[in-house]
């Protein structure tokens, strides 16, 4: 997921950014309500950590012309001002959180986390992340730790069904049925061992465990845990 960093002050802007690429986002940064607004008119950004006092505008003005022709971009304000009068603000104008410095990053990670998994299951369950692994099945792209990751068309659908399912025991039998492909061509047991030995050679890298072996009944996918 694409997200932009507005913060004028240079530290916070390097350790957001700093942190949210290594859970796995996609991160542009910008330190003036102009620059912010350049990156805007070029792509779109599924959330937006927006400073409220900017050196050449206002954050809240900015929010506005955002939510104005991009209503589905989500925005969490992050400002010294906890006036509740501006809390409300930040909220009236359509911002999904409101976050007041200082504030611990572990905690703000998890907000941001929390509020992407929300926007994705919004959007029919089309993408799949965990703030390192993130899957987009309806345009069939994905990144793990921020890197882009290829998948094969069937180990895009071993994956969403494996997804879908989550913390369920999927027998052979139970998958070989679910990945007949768009064509109606049979996906044998060869096939299937091939594509999940593939997909865990690709997302399983370092200490991270995805998929778990159920000796004697199938797979079940466990979404990212230390080995």
């Amino acid at each position: 997921m694409k997200l932009l960093v507005v913060e004028d002050d240079r530290l916070l802007n390097n350790t957001l950014c700093y942190n949210l690429s290594a859970a796995g986002y996609t991160v542009d940064a910008a330190m003036t309500k102009s620059v912010a607004k350049q990156y805007c008119e070029k792509q779109d950004y599924d959330l937006i950590v927006l400073d409220v006092n900017l050196p050449d505008g206002d954050g809240f003005d900015f929010c506005k012309e955002i939510k104005e022709y991009r209503p589905d971009t989500a925005v969490i304000f992050l400002t010294a001002r906890d006036m509740e009068s501006d809390q409300l603000r930040g909220f009236e104008l359509g911002a999904d959180d409101y976050v007041t410095k200082p504030f611990p990053m572990s905690v703000f990670q998890k907000k941001v986390t929390a509020l992407l998994a929300r926007i994705s299951k919004q959007n029919g369950g089309e993408c799949y992340e965990d703030g390192n692994l993130f899957i987009n099945f309806s345009e069939m792209t994905a990144t793990l730790a921020g890197q882009s990751i290829v998948f094969t068309p069937m180990e895009y659908r071993l994956l969403k069904v494996l997804t879908k399912n989550a913390q369920i025991v999927l027998t052979r039998q139970v998958l070989l049925e679910k990945l007949w492909d768009t064509d109606g061509n049979f996906v044998d047991e060869h096939a299937l061992t091939s594509a999940m030995s593939r997909v865990r050679n690709k997302i399983e890298t370092g200490t991270m465990q995805y998929i778990k072996t159920v000796y004697g009944m199938g797979y079940m996918w466990i979404g990212g845990i230390n080995k």
